[in-house]
């Protein structure tokens, strides 16, 4: 604990998106938006399901969960990087940074873990429909999502004390605009071989590995899809898959871009919009694509809001 409080003396200095004066302003309102989009989409998704006899189904226990994840995780990021877009301080207290670091990090890797468990409930769904129930009952699903959370508060603490803990010799310029592993780590001035391989390790746990259990799971899935013969059928399994597949691409997609990619080209420009994709676009965009492509979230929606104009009309 001494090491990580003197690790931590003194304000960091983000220099975010500062080297793109021009586009500071364009930013601010973009997250802006974007923050509010997701902190709307991912709670209404969040009440619906809650409402919804309709969704309370394994699907959308996962769903929930995600969604909340989703919200948190804008929240740890947003707030912090719209006040240093909008004012000329960009400035973060040591706590906060510390703070957002644990944080976003444990609900980045949740996500992780959380998409792989949707991938299997997916696969149980198309695959094994007659047994679907069975399979797929109430503990399980309370187990997996507890894992998910496990895994990532797990991670967390361990990745994020240990670059805690590194002396950095005064260095406090971040060149990113939040606390994340992969920038705090070059702030240290000593051999940091070590902890990127560590690093690189806890991706291939936490990132490769339920990816690959979820292209195991559409490998599955598309295989029994091509016996299907009926249209129908077709696509219900591609209604059922589709928007969590598409979900699955945005987030794994930029996410391993940062986390895999080598750790010297990190510094760059592109590693900030990449980071900005995961964790402010994709947690606005998973509303949206779980609403617009899913029959049942949109009629859960219509259901909800005939039942309140029914309310209305039986107190006028």
């Amino acid at each position: 604990m001494t090491a990580i409080n003197e690790s931590l003396a003194g304000d960091f200095i983000l220099v975010g998106f500062s080297d793109h004066p021009q586009l500071e302003k364009i930013l601010f309102a973009f997250v802006l938006i974007s923050y509010l989009l997701t902190l709307v989409g991912n709670t209404a998704i969040i009440f619906i399901s809650y409402q919804d006899p309709m969704l309370h189904t394994p699907m959308y226990y996962f769903l929930t969960h995600l969604s909340f994840a989703d919200l948190c995780l804008t929240t740890s990021i947003a707030p912090q990087l719209l006040w240093n877009l909008r004012g000329p301080y960009k400035t973060i207290s040591s706590t906060g940074c510390a703070i957002q670091l644990y944080v976003s990090l444990a609900l980045g890797s949740t996500e992780c873990v959380l998409l792989a468990v949707m991938a299997f409930d997916r696969y149980a769904a198309v695959c094994r429909p007659l047994h679907y129930a069975t399979v797929m009952h109430s503990r399980l699903c309370q187990s997996l999502v507890g894992m998910a959370w496990l895994s990532g508060v797990g991670n967390t603490l361990i990745q994020s004390t240990i670059t805690l803990r590194l002396p950095r010799c005064g260095n406090h310029r971040i060149y990113h605009f939040i606390c994340e592993v992969p920038a705090m780590v070059k702030l240290a001035c000593v051999n940091i071989h070590a902890n990127e391989v560590q690093l690189f390790m806890a991706s291939l746990v936490l990132l490769l590995l339920p990816l690959t259990l979820i292209l195991i799971s559409y490998g599955c899935i598309a295989q029994a899809v091509m016996r299907i013969r009926s249209a129908q059928a077709w696509r219900k399994a591609l209604g059922t898959c589709g928007s969590h597949l598409l979900v699955v691409t945005l987030f794994y997609g930029t996410i391993t871009a940062v986390y895999i990619q080598p750790k010297s080209s990190y510094a760059h420009s592109q590693g900030k919009f990449i980071t900005l994709l995961y964790t402010v676009v994709t947690p606005t965009l998973n509303p949206l694509i779980y609403t617009l492509r899913n029959k049942d979230v949109k009629g859960a929606l219509k259901r909800l809001v005939q039942k309140d104009r029914a309310q209305q009309s039986e107190k006028l």
